[in-house]
């Protein structure tokens, strides 16, 4: 008879971890899927000639004394060699993908970090911000200087602050000689467009932008390839089924409530979220409903970006947790931000319980 998942599974609001600055730096590399991305494991699409590109201009900007040219705001980057720079065209220090959900970008991103020889961090936006929380700007800065490339995944923008700190940020690294990639689902000098109109916001977006050579990189969604329509929503009783079978083979099952969960949430910092998913290699979800605060939408985004991370499978039931984001949040600023996390819930329901 298989057990009740209520009282055989941990909780993941039991849990309240709480991370330090030397524990945020150690965990400034790459997302274990991408343990072995390389340029030649990625593959690109033949009917999007873009991510070759892409591919080829990364490849190039990681090889020692390979500079990128300015070639137009939204130009490719092409190599030029060190020794014959074009006269009076400073090399740009960093290389800013953007592109859709699932076209590779992240690979690209962890690629180039592989290929970098010498002392390089890997984070997403947050985790930067998270650092500079924990450590102070003058600590953060201290730890990241000299650093030969530094690797932001995930540039979006929830408040002005964050953005102009990390613009700063930038600008101090790339003075110490750091270079730059950036991904994100929005080009420089649109972030925050539509949210923002503050003179010295847009300021600081131009000069980020400056630093940058821009690759648009098109495609499909990979994740989606082989999926089709909504996250998957179990009965209570293929749940219950479902997390007893992943605790009988010895995986680490969780099983709560979704609305309390979300609440919970609201308790832990962002930055923390990847502590409540240690040791856990299945989540269960129970009577999930749509969310109308914007608030809570963007902490579960957060959380599902972390689970997505560490390749987690959820089981789920209620309403599909692609169709969670009502109130006209997809019609508004955070619309990009939304539809990569159901992007994501729709693998990670389908896929595979992980081993």
């Amino acid at each position: 008879m298989s057990q009740d998942p209520q009282h055989s599974s941990a909780h993941l609001v039991d849990r309240s971890p709480s991370i330090s600055g030397a524990e945020l730096v150690a965990t400034l590399v790459p997302p274990r899927q991408f343990d072995g991305a390389s340029f030649d494991s990625y593959r690109p699409d033949p009917e999007y000639p873009s991510q070759a590109e892409a591919r080829d201009t990364l490849r190039a900007f990681s090889e020692p004394e390979a500079p990128m040219s300015r070639g137009g705001f939204f130009g490719f980057g092409r190599k030029k060699a060190a020794a014959e720079p074009r006269p009076n065209t400073p090399a740009k220090p960093g290389v800013y993908l953007d592109g859709g959900f699932g076209v590779g970008k992240t690979h690209l991103l962890a690629a180039t970090w592989h290929a970098t020889a010498g002392r390089k961090y890997f984070g997403t936006f947050i985790e930067y911000t998270a650092l500079v929380g924990a450590l102070g700007y003058s600590g953060a800065l201290g730890v990241l200087q000299g650093a030969r490339l530094i690797c932001i995944d995930e540039f979006e923008l929830d408040d002005p602050g964050d953005t102009m700190l990390m613009t700063r940020l930038i600008g101090d690294l790339v003075k110490t000689g750091s270079r730059i990639v950036a991904t994100s689902n929005t080009p420089p000098n649109a972030l925050g467009e539509g949210r923002f109109a503050a003179a010295d916001f847009m300021r600081e977006i131009q000069a980020m932008a400056d630093n940058f050579v821009t690759i648009r990189i098109d495609g499909t969604d990979y994740r989606q390839r082989d999926l089709d329509g909504d996250a998957v929503s179990l009965s209570d009783e293929a749940y219950r089924f479902a997390l007893a079978d992943a605790a009988a083979a010895g995986e680490r099952t969780t099983d709560d409530d979704f609305g309390t969960l979300v609440a919970h949430l609201a308790t832990v910092h962002p930055s923390s979220y990847f502590g409540m998913l240690t040791g856990v290699q299945c989540i269960g979800l129970r009577d999930v409903h749509e969310l109308t605060d914007q608030s809570a939408a963007l902490r579960f985004v957060a959380f599902i970006d972390r689970v997505y991370d560490a390749q987690i499978p959820i089981r789920a039931t209620g309403a599909p947790l692609t169709t969670i984001f009502g109130g006209g949040m997809l019609d508004g600023g955070y619309r990009k931000k939304y539809l990569r996390c159901m992007s994501r819930l729709n693998a990670l329901t389908q896929g595979e319980i992980a081993s």
